[in-house]
């Protein structure tokens, strides 16, 4: 446990320091766009989507060096997709990591145009990949067409767009499948792919890595409508109970928190099954599918 979490610590680390200096910094006009970009990146966060990129790498014996362009873009992709979700036309959250939301410090306008100019930003890192990480041209487009298909339409936005428009109807799991395979589970998929993808792996491999993050995009999402259920305000950073004000698509509400947490478990079970035939370098991804049973934040 303490090997893992140290192990954490000093990616999520380096993650820091590669967003500290890829981001606009706050003395660039326009300085409150700069500076909005900044609060909602960097200094919180699990770096969960990077530790998954890198450990999707070292699975299949890649050079996990390669792999920062990629987690510096998912990241500021997430923390893109948190601002929009706190406005008070989405989620209408006030709180996010523990400080007030993006939208409550900057107003809603700047919020917006915040989460517009990360999205872009990633897409600029994801670019600089050949030439600052020496990631081979043709392996970074495409893991960048990779990326891109999972934030748009047929991916996270589409996703959240069936969150909105499915809140106060009668729970349905097609539905509740739908939204959390899209919304949550293909930004997953994409770090996971994307890093199996950067380290070179073998297609079979890649088919192994992609089954694992179905399974942990599921598992995660289900300990997280759990968390809002039951979860600690003050570890999670933020208020507990939004999904059912919402009345929203969440296990809990269609199964239960024991069966959902039953679920999450079988979900963990088969990432751990999807991994059976990689070496000991797939540590981190076993460590990972783990930490969502016991994950209090």
């Amino acid at each position: 446990m303490k090997a893992f979490e140290t192990v954490w610590r000093a990616k999520a680390g380096k993650i820091e320091e590669i967003l500290t200096k890829s981001l606009p910094q706050a003395v660039q006009k326009p300085y409150l766009l700069h500076e909005s970009m900044r609060y909602s990146t960097l200094g919180g966060g699990k770096r969960l989507r990077a530790l998954l990129v890198m450990g999707a790498c070292k699975a299949v014996a890649g050079d996990v060096g390669r792999t920062y362009g990629l987690a510096a873009a998912l990241e500021m992709i997430h923390a893109y997709s948190l601002v929009h979700d706190d406005l008070p036309c989405m989620d209408d959250d006030d709180l996010r990591r523990g400080k007030p939301a993006n939208h409550k410090v900057y107003g809603e306008a700047v919020a917006v145009l915040a989460g517009d100019a990360l999205l872009t930003e990633a897409f600029a890192e994801l670019a600089k990949m050949p030439e600052k990480y020496g990631v081979p041209p043709p392996i970074a487009l495409r893991v960048i067409a990779e990326v891109a298909s999972s934030c748009g339409s047929r991916g996270m936005v589409g996703g959240q767009v069936v969150d909105i428009l499915s809140q106060g109807e009668r729970p349905d799991l097609a539905v509740l499948e739908y939204i959390h395979a899209h919304k949550t589970g293909a930004l997953i998929s994409a770090a996971l792919r994307g890093g199996a993808i950067v380290g070179e792996g073998k297609e079979e491999q890649i088919k192994a890595i992609t089954a694992y993050a179905r399974n942990f995009g599921l598992a995660f999402q289900i300990t997280d409508d759990i968390l809002d259920e039951m979860g600690d305000p003050d570890l999670l950073g933020k208020k507990v109970g939004s999904d059912r004000r919402l009345e929203k698509q969440t296990y809990p509400r269609l199964f239960g928190l024991e069966r959902s947490k039953k679920m999450a478990k079988t979900y963990v079970n088969q990432c751990l099954q999807a991994l059976e035939g990689f070496s000991e370098d797939a540590w981190l991804l076993r460590e990972l599918a783990l930490f969502l049973l016991r994950r209090d934040y």
